[in-house]
């Protein structure tokens, strides 16, 4: 029995496989997203497709941890003092956006007919985005790290937090009064002292612990530590009362500026896309086809209402916080849709007595249709877009490129670099992110791919396994130490030459050891002095020993300011700053009759 069991159970685990291997890339080629190819396999091998699994929720539980898994990457980009910068977007237009669709959403509801706990119960339900849904359509247009997608994470951010207070509020909702007063006292109690333990966690004891673990040199042990340390984080919150992402969110930001953050985020990257697709997978599987079938009237016209007034109050609260159109309309059609937290307060709010089954079914397939057609709206977001906006058709995505070379931005710096390698009959992989550098490229004869060097999944698409060298040519600092820290871990075959953006940059690249690096105008303002010394009448020999001269001492300046700092050996340095005393003798004292 225990064999037959053990061979069901993998036949499922296959059949789940199966399912997204086969929809996703045909509905990515059809230009649909990956998330609408996982909810329609969902939907096509659940209990109310061909039956093959009849629990979804069973699954969703454990493909939630896909959606903790990408909350703790994503806390890894976010440093506390970034975190710091992003409170007022926090706190102010999450919030605002939160009030604002919170409160339009209910009247909605009261409109409809229903009393006003269950009109909010259902409104704020619909407020709470799909992180996962949001997250996954970013991270594959690669804007996450873009000022607006940073907007959206904020946003994102604190909805995850407001779904402690509304269980709270639902708790007080309930016809047991007595018993809601305990449990809302109890509930912040716990969400405190959780936040409490993952912040401590995460500031003294996370570190020593990677230091420890690295020092064995088992790639399987930090592997298995940073599972430990994102499920851990993850279940705590969950006794607390507070989501599982949130925790994973919070020990993500604890590792931020540690030493190991971009290898744990390698180390957790193939479970995250796993787990998240099974997320997907798990919701279609949740969409309850009889109350479909049943009150289709409803639940159609609810999806068509919710996401049009949960839309208007996302655009309005963005041009009232200074967006632009087009940022206010990017934010509108990725967030007018209900999201998975919905199905936590729906579930609440039945145990509470505030929904009854049939009422939680409904929401439940509004919430679930709304996610199903984001990725249909961002797909026609371009039509919607004024004049102008990048546009990136006939632009492919960087996979399974080989070259002896991978160069990483193609600016006017990449291109000049590229000349040489290119006159040698050097095989050159190129990769940027600007669109419109790389339809101007394909125009000169260039074949530049779109894609994120600072993503271990791109640069792996791109051939950096097998190049001999990397040339990081990109113009932003961040992104170019990033990809040095993953390529000298993922890639040590490879030789790391690097744009160094000014002095200080090139300091932190010095330190990482990279093979070769220069500062982009370091070169060219000393041939510009060379020629401005020649172009007032010094001699060309005495002028390249002069620019000569001015080399060796920068050369030595930066070693001392290695160890002592970015204002060590300023003693080096020529200056115009006057003297105290006169450069040359003067030809008569001073007097009080000097002219």
């Amino acid at each position: 029995m225990s064999v037959e069991a053990g061979s069901e159970q993998l036949v499922r685990v296959v059949v789940l496989l199966g399912a997204g291997v086969v929809a996703v890339p045909l509905f990515k080629r059809l230009g649909l997203g990956s998330v609408l190819g996982y909810l329609a396999a969902g939907l096509a091998i659940g209990p109310f497709g061909l039956g093959l699994f009849s629990d979804p929720q069973a699954i969703l539980h454990v493909a939630e941890l896909g959606v903790v898994m990408f909350l703790f990457v994503i806390g890894l980009e976010m440093q506390p003092t970034r975190l710091w910068s992003l409170r007022r977007q926090i706190f102010g237009l999450g919030l605002a956006q939160v009030v604002a669709c919170g409160a339009l959403l209910t009247g909605v509801g009261v409109l409809a007919g229903l009393n006003t706990p269950v009109a909010f119960v259902a409104a704020m339900g619909f407020v709470m985005t799909s992180t996962a849904t949001v997250m996954l359509i970013l991270d594959e247009r690669g804007e996450t790290a873009s000022p607006r997608g940073q907007k959206v994470v904020s946003i994102l951010l604190l909805e995850d937090l407001a779904i402690v207070p509304l269980l709270a509020i639902v708790a007080m909702l309930s016809p047991n009064e007595a018993a809601a007063g305990v449990s809302t006292w109890k509930t912040v109690a716990l969400a405190l002292s959780a936040v409490a333990i993952v912040t401590v966690a995460g500031r003294w004891l996370l570190n020593p612990l990677f230091r420890l673990l690295a020092a064995s040199h088992a790639r399987e042990v930090m592997t298995a530590a940073a599972l430990l340390v994102v499920l851990g984080a993850a279940l705590l919150m969950q006794f607390g009362g507070l989501s599982m992402a949130m925790g994973a969110f919070l020990a993500g930001v604890m590792l931020s500026e540690s030493t190991f953050r971009h290898q744990l985020e390698a180390d957790i990257e193939p479970f995250r896309g796993i787990l998240l697709g099974l997320f997907f997978l798990g919701v279609g599987m949740a969409l309850d086809l009889g109350i479909f079938v049943t009150h289709w009237p409803q639940v159609l016209g609810g999806v068509a209402v919710f996401m049009v007034v949960k839309a208007v109050g996302i655009y309005g609260v963005g041009r009232l916080f200074g967006a632009s159109h087009s940022d206010s309309l990017h934010r509108m059609v990725l967030m007018a849709q209900g999201g998975e937290f919905a199905f936590v307060l729906y579930s609440t709010a039945v145990a509470a007595g505030l929904l009854d089954g049939p009422a939680n079914a409904a929401l439940t397939a509004i919430v679930i249709l709304s996610m199903a057609l984001t990725p249909l709206a961002v797909g026609g977001l371009r039509w919607m877009l004024p004049r102008g906006a990048a546009k990136v058709e006939g632009i492919d995505a960087a996979a399974g490129l080989s070259g002896n070379v991978l160069m990483i931005g193609f600016g006017r710096f990449g291109q000049v670099a590229s000349q040489a390698l290119l006159a040698r009959g050097v095989k050159v992989s190129i990769i940027d992110m600007d669109t419109e550098m790389i339809q101007s490229a394909e125009s000169f004869g260039f074949k530049v791919y779109y894609g994120d060097g600072s993503r271990l999944d791109v640069l792996h698409a791109s051939g950096a396994a097998t190049a001999l060298a990397i040339a990081i040519c990109v113009d932003n600092k961040e992104a170019a130490l990033k990809i040095v820290e993953l390529a000298r871990h993922s890639f040590p075959q490879a030789k790391l030459l690097v744009r160094a953006f000014d002095r200080g940059h090139a300091l932190e690249l010095m330190s990482k050891n990279v093979d070769f690096l220069v500062r982009e105008t370091f070169a060219g303002a000393s041939e510009f002095g060379e020629a401005a010394l020649r172009a007032i009448g010094v001699p060309p020999h005495e002028a390249a020993g002069i620019a000569a001269e001015v080399l060796r001492r920068d050369e030595e300046r930066l070693a001392l300011q290695m160890t002592g700092g970015i204002k060590a050996g300023l003693e080096l340095m020529h200056s115009n700053r006057v003297k105290p005393t006169p450069l040359t003798k003067p030809a008569r004292p001073a007097g009080p009759d000097a002219g």
